[in-house]
């Protein structure tokens, strides 16, 4: 803490003047008075305050200093309780402390030629305040606890901007002498200020309403209370009191000069002593210092090694990464060519559809010529029965007359056989229109299913439905790396990864175009052969459900055909017979079950549980030990993803298809399905949707349906695309 003048250096002579009376202060047989005036102070130091409160100090005397606060920071004004003098004057004093009522033995208080601009309230408190001088201020009132002040004698309150004075101060009956600038008052008015004190009081005691007494009726408890020693007259006892006082201290004074030269050599020999101690102090720091250079230079050499190995590291890290999107961009470049390849394909069905369509015209031709035929085969028909009806005719006008009695005989009891006929037919007409009704109903599911089936068959549908799953593995794997390389501070690298992201979200957008598009030409081939079962033809779905499912290629049909029977009729009493074809795909045996696992079923293609599990406990329980029509074969572990499905023409109307390969990673995937990483926003499930048009796969169903924009790159989500595990 500073204790001096911080603009101006203080003198030599200052200094030592305040060490010498600190210390004269401290000595044994010292007086009650502690002054350390014009030592150039800015801040009462600490250790005053700790002389004035273990020595009892009574006269405590700061001024002719720069002082801006009486109590410094760590200190309190209780330390100066036992005080009766305090001397402030020709200070910088702006506030007196708030607790200053502390001081209840303060008898004299100077704090002229300050900048006081206010008085605290506390100053009501000092009950044995006698003289209070606050002359050359800036106060513009006083308070209104002045008037508790029981033993206040004189009061200075010149050169203020005081203009008036609370009407409390008439309570203070022991003010004998009031200084201010009469000029300047305005209450009580400037005639009563400049006729004396007495008027003053006299004034201010018809304001309130009490009866004005003299000073000299309460001064006497007041000089009781300081202890007997001043005068019976009054104030010129307690004055000549002070000043023999004073004049004590000045031969005191005179009498010490000469100890403080005695003690300024003493102090000299300590400053030459502390010179020597600050030189062996010098010395040992140097060595300090180093022996800590030598430490941090060996710091530095291991942080340097540590950093050389975490570069290293990164560098591994990078490489790493670096060989991640080589693969990536391999797989990227295969399915744009995989795209090409499909576009052409594409083309080649529609010339293929063309001529289907072409046939089918052909068809309808050939089918009107024929009509055109049968229609002239009916009239020549028609000819030959209008000539012979003529010669019926004839026969039947012989035969009439004689029929005719028979009819007046026949009809009494086709009368009768009537009414019994037509309670028959009203009969069969309900039951008709029963059969029709569940006929039609049976008609409809056929055809649900027959749709079903269409889809599931059509290998176009089912090539893209692949190339769908493949495209969203790897926007998954992208999303995942763009994650890792955010964490490894690579951005240099994110534009790559975002390239490639926007590659592969417009081949899923084309592919789910492809898609609707083929459903939307398989739902028009129904809708054909819907109008074709105009026809009064039964079982109609029914009939082109059967076609489509004998319309498999007849290797899978002999395939199929050298499946165990035992497996098959455990397929069929499962409800699982479109397992059949990759079971005869892989040649799986029961004596193969007998060695695979739930995971081995999984990889070939059979994803039910129930269905792995029924299978597994049968080969290891009931199935026969030697499998008839072959030698057991394992299934490989290295097989790590099931074959495409082989391609199979929808019908006799659509031509068989045939699509290019499926495509495969060009390197294991770091994502092991759908949902491996978990969701950016709860952080507890894991990702399952795709957002288009960014293609980024980093958010569970439920939070994404409060999305607007990607929370990984704040694009706006045009489209969201659900993830299943397979």
């Amino acid at each position: 803490m500073p204790l001096f003048f911080r603009r101006r250096k203080p003198s030599e002579d200052s200094r030592k003047r305040l060490e010498y009376q600190l210390c004269l202060s401290k000595e044994a047989g010292a007086d009650d008075i502690l002054d350390i005036s014009a030592c150039e102070l800015t801040e009462v130091p600490s250790s005053a305050f700790s002389i004035c409160k273990v020595l009892q100090k009574k006269v405590f005397i700061v001024h002719g200093n720069e002082l801006k606060t009486l109590v410094p920071k760590g200190c309190c004004i209780s330390a100066l309780a036992t005080l009766k003098v305090l001397d402030l004057h020709e200070n910088k004093l702006t506030s007196l402390p708030a607790d200053i009522g502390q001081l209840s033995l303060l008898q004299v208080l100077n704090v002229e030629k300050n900048h006081l601009k206010a008085l605290p309230e506390s100053l009501g408190d000092l009950r044995h305040l006698q003289t209070l001088n606050v002359k050359s201020n800036c106060l513009s009132e006083l308070p209104a606890t002045m008037g508790r002040m029981s033993s206040l004698r004189t009061l200075d309150l010149s050169e203020n901007s005081i203009r008036e004075l609370p009407t409390a101060l008439a309570n203070v009956r022991t003010l004998e002498s009031l200084t201010l600038d009469a000029a300047q008052m305005t209450f009580p008015p400037a005639t009563v200020c400049a006729a004396g004190t007495e008027d003053v009081q006299r004034f201010l005691c018809s304001e309130l309403g009490l009866e004005y007494c003299p000073p000299s009726q309460y001064l006497l408890p007041v000089l009781e209370c300081d202890g007997g020693t001043a005068s019976e007259d009054g104030v010129d006892g307690l004055d000549v009191a002070w000043q023999s006082k004073f004049l004590d201290y000045e031969k005191r004074k005179e009498q010490k000069k000469l100890e403080k030269l005695t003690f300024e050599r003493d102090l000299d020999e300590k400053q030459r002593e502390h010179t020597q101690l600050f030189l062996q102090n010098n010395s040992r720091k140097e060595s300090v210092l180093l022996s800590v250079k030598q430490e941090q230079e060996r710091l530095e050499k291991g942080l340097s090694q540590q950093q050389r190995a975490q570069e290293a590291e990164r560098r591994k890290i990078l490489a790493k990464v670096r060989q991640a999107e080589t693969n990536i961009t391999g797989r990227i470049t295969d399915l744009l060519m995989d795209s090409k390849r499909q576009e052409k394909s594409a083309a080649f069905l529609q010339a293929l559809e063309a001529d289907r369509i072409r046939m089918e015209q052909l068809t309808a031709i050939t089918q009107e010529e024929a009509d055109c035929l049968r229609k002239k085969e009916v009239a020549m028909a028609m000819q030959k029965m209008l000539s012979e009806s003529c010669s019926v005719r004839l026969l039947q006008e012989a035969s009439d007359s004689r029929r005719e009695s028979m009819l007046s005989e026949a009809c009494r009891s086709l009368e009768t056989m009537d009414r019994k006929f037509e309670q028959v037919l009203l009969l069969q007409q309900l039951d008709k229109t029963k059969a029709i009704s569940q006929i039609l109903q049976e008609e409809e599911m056929q055809k649900a299913a027959f749709e079903a089936l269409q889809l599931q068959r059509d290998s176009v549908h089912g090539y893209i439905r692949t190339q769908i799953k493949l495209i969203e593995a790897e926007l998954m794997q992208l999303t995942r790396l763009e994650v890792k390389r955010r964490n490894l501070d690579a951005e240099n690298l994110q534009e790559v990864l975002s390239d490639q992201r926007v590659a592969l979200t417009d081949l899923l957008q084309q592919m789910l175009k492809q898609k609707d598009q083929r459903e939307a030409e398989l739902h028009q081939v129904l809708a054909e052969m819907e109008l074709k079962s105009a026809s009064n033809q039964e079982n109609y779905w029914m009939i082109q459900y059967q076609r489509l499912l004998d319309a498999k290629p007849l290797s899978l049909r002999m395939q199929e055909a050298g499946v165990e029977t035992e497996l098959v009729s455990l397929l069929c009493k499962l409800s699982a017979q479109h397992y059949l074809p990759i079971m005869a795909h892989h040649r799986i045996t029961a004596e193969d079950l007998r060695h695979m696992t739930d995971k081995d079923l999984r990889k070939i293609g059979i994803s039910e549980v129930g269905v792995q599990r029924a299978l597994l406990s049968w080969a290891r329980e009931d199935a026969p030990s030697t499998p008839p029509g072959g030698s057991p074969k394992m299934m490989p572990e290295e097989e790590e993803a099931p074959p495409p499905i082989p391609s199979a023409p929808v019908q006799q109307l659509t031509p068989p298809l045939t699509p290019s390969a499926p495509l495969t990673p060009s390197a294991t995937s770091p994502v092991e399905g759908p949902g491996s990483s978990e969701c950016v926003v709860c952080m507890e499930t894991q990702s399952q949707v795709i957002f288009l048009a960014c293609g980024h796969v980093c958010c569970c169903q439920t939070c994404s349906d409060a999305l607007q924009t990607c929370p990984l790159c704040r694009a706006h989500i045009s489209q969201r695309i659900r993830l299943y595990h397979t």
